[in-house]
């Protein structure tokens, strides 16, 4: 098994409207973090602001699968676009982007061989345009048809670091162990 991790992104630059929706979420739709109807606890989200134009969000509950849950009900929670981001054994990159509580766009790297050992692996809705709008890439068709054709998850995720000017390369769960990740995002608990 390879490296594994999930997280999410809001095209924002309002932290408090973030923090606002991310505090609604954990209080009115905590099933989709996994929590009961009643928890025991307070919910812990960890947030960066690495640039002006991306909101980045870990928790322990994203992995791939449920990090899409968590974007779509806090799609419906924002007025800005929610991307998310799941990358699993190093076999596939599942890149997906919602907006008032719907799926806009989708694309999913990974190798052929992949896909077809994943029987049920596809997109659940392929938009490049407004994946291309949201990316800011509406000049670069060169660039952004070179980016969406890419086959190989982890330089799927290392061009879209760079496109975003963001790394993605970060989980909830490697927070203890990596200090500049550490360095990066704030605590907060609701």
């Amino acid at each position: 098994m390879g490296r594994s991790f999930a997280n999410l992104h809001i095209k924002s630059g309002d932290l408090d409207k973030t923090l606002q929706a991310l505090q609604e979420l954990t209080s009115k739709h905590g099933k989709v973090l996994g929590y009961p109807e009643t928890p025991e606890r307070k919910a812990v989200i960890y947030v960066s602001q690495s640039n002006e134009g991306w909101i980045s969000v870990l928790h322990d509950y994203f992995v791939w699968g449920t990090v899409k849950k968590v974007g779509r009900t806090l799609s419906g929670l924002l007025e800005e676009p929610v991307m998310t981001v799941g990358y699993m054994n190093e076999e596939i990159f599942e890149l997906s982007f919602f907006e008032q509580g719907e799926i806009q766009a989708e694309r999913i790297f990974c190798e052929p061989w992949t896909r077809e050992e994943y029987e049920h692996l596809r997109e659940e809705r392929t938009a490049d345009e407004y994946m291309q709008r949201v990316l800011g890439m509406q000049a670069e068709e060169e660039n952004f048809g070179a980016f969406i054709s890419l086959t190989s998850p982890g330089q799927a995720v290392e061009r879209l670091s760079e496109i975003t000017g963001m790394s993605l390369w970060s989980d909830a769960e490697w927070l203890p162990y990596e200090e500049t990740l550490r360095a990066r995002f704030v605590t907060y608990e609701w």
